[in-house]
């Protein structure tokens, strides 16, 4: 693949069994540049239909392919070729979500770069997959279990890292044996395109992987309601993911959820104010606070209140925020015109509530076009405000005192969420109790913002359900099969039960 020119308008096509086709209605829609406002792409806009041929060529791919008998030395190969042309692709593929999602070249460049690592850990783990012998109470019987892959996958991810997210459940996924039907968001579509190009030029089999592009009515709903879809594999907000639960509790699917976060950033009074400044405007301001992650909630002890919320103010002042191609910028725009105003609306939502707006709040000066907002930070914030409860997911903190560390383990654990929190201490042994006191599925301890292919991550309470990356992740994506066997020929009493 080759890097198209800023410019120049794409047309794509989806990927179904060993096809690449248009919608089965021809219609199409634009992908939107959020920093140039401008359309950059055409992407087939599929409906009921083509989900339903997708999850068909999965289904004959899982059932009568090759892909689920492969040994999973076999499948390993293939996903170590597929990591090799990620990287070989990784600029293009970097350029595409920069031009999708708005979010800075050189964040995606990082995230390329670690892609291939997803898919070379779990194509290490496709050979190792095994059962256990059970030492089972019944004398004369053999028993072992068998673990097999779940079957098809309706995979949906959200918007913010598109082929990051993808590989959560993409990774782990095929190297268990499953096959996959792959729904991007609307509003990133390229990327994931471009990547299932490397997916069939890697080897794979047709209908491993397909991929299908549109809104979620025509979609994301009629995917996770489709009875051949054993699995769906969903990451987005907490609304859409309790509908997913619903819809695909009615065939019974199995569900995992990654879902969206109110994390809390908590600063003592002991920790190193230069390290938690740093990592609080990690938590918020990376990514334009798009991530599910974003530590959204600082909690700081009110002794160093103000020291502590100084620095932050300083470093926050001197944010460049601009073209997200620029490797200098550091925030680029937000990523679509809803969220934008959307994000925006809530810095009316605080002032009505009565938190004190300290910095930014509205569109760079120097920024007239564009879907641009100034680094926010509201201090006074209480915890029940809906700036301190309802993910806004953008760049916009607030800031809450604590006295000790009582009322910083409820605060931070008086949310319905609970992703990911940030702990910042040189007390080791407050930090380990936090961690464990702390409801959430995530706690770095003086640090933010930190994931791994080989880590599991997840969350608790609103934040969802199964665990993606790490061992733990691959569980998701296969079933148990207990398997007994009767070692001595005696005939049973058919009346009675063991």
């Amino acid at each position: 693949m080759t890097v198209t020119e800023v410019g120049e308008l794409e047309s794509h096509r989806v990927l179904v069994g060993q096809e690449w086709v248009g919608s089965l209605s021809t219609e199409t829609f634009s992908s939107i540049d959020p920093y140039t406002g401008q359309s950059w792409a055409e992407i087939p806009k599929c409906g009921p239909g083509d989900v339903e041929r997708a999850v068909g060529a999965a289904r004959l791919a899982f059932d009568d392919g090759p892909w689920s008998k492969m040994t999973g030395a076999d499948r390993g190969r293939l996903m170590r070729r597929l990591a090799g042309l990620v990287d070989e692709n990784a600029e293009e593929l970097a350029v595409a979500e920069v031009r999708d999602n708005g979010k800075l070249l050189r964040e995606m460049r990082g995230q390329m770069e670690a892609l291939p690592q997803y898919y070379e850990y779990f194509a290490g783990a496709a050979d190792k997959i095994g059962g256990d012998v059970i030492g089972s109470s019944k004398p004369n019987f053999f028993v072992y279990q068998l673990l097999e892959p779940v079957g098809v996958v309706g995979a949906i991810t959200s918007w913010n890292s598109p082929l990051l997210i993808a590989a959560y459940k993409l990774a782990p996924g095929l190297a268990a044996g499953c096959t996959f039907v792959l729904k991007p968001s609307e509003h990133t579509s390229v990327s994931t395109i471009l990547f299932a190009r490397l997916v069939e030029e890697a080897g794979f089999p047709p209908g491993v992987l397909n991929v299908v592009t549109g809104d979620g009515p025509n979609v994301g709903e009629p995917l996770v309601s489709n009875p051949g879809v054993d699995k769906i594999a969903f990451t987005g907000s907490t609304v859409t993911g309790m509908r997913v639960a619903s819809a695909a509790a009615s065939h019974l699917a199995k569900v995992s959820l990654e879902l969206g976060g109110k994390s809390p950033n908590i600063v003592f009074a002991d920790a190193d104010l230069d390290a938690a400044a740093s990592g609080v405007i990690a938590g918020i301001f990376a990514a334009c606070g798009q991530s599910c992650v974003a530590g959204s909630r600082l909690l700081v002890q009110r002794s160093v209140h103000d020291e502590l919320l100084s620095r932050i103010v300083d470093r926050t002042a001197a944010i460049t925020i601009g073209n997200p191609m620029d490797l200098e910028t550091e925030m680029g725009p937000l990523a679509f015109q809803a969220h934008y105003d959307r994000v925006v609306s809530f810095v009316d939502v605080g002032l009505d509530e009565g938190a004190e707006l300290i910095f930014g709040g509205k569109r760079p000066d120097h920024l007239p076009e564009g879907l641009f907002l100034e680094p926010t930070i509201f201090d006074r914030v209480e915890n029940g405000m809906r700036i301190a409860q309802e993910e806004i997911f953008g760049p916009v903190l607030s800031v809450i005192s604590f006295e000790d560390e009582d009322e910083a383990v409820r605060l931070a654990n008086d949310s319905s969420h609970g992703l990911a929190a940030g702990v910042w201490t040189r007390d080791i042994q407050r930090g380990h109790r936090l961690a464990k006191a702390i409801q959430a599925g995530t706690v770095w301890l003086n640090a933010y913002r930190m994931v791994s292919h080989d880590v599991p991550f997840g969350g608790y309470k609103a934040s969802g359900y199964g665990r993606e990356n790490g061992l733990e992740g691959l569980r998701e994506y296969q079933q148990t099969k207990t398997v007994w066997v009767e070692t001595e020929g005696l005939v049973r009493d058919p009346f009675r039960l063991g």
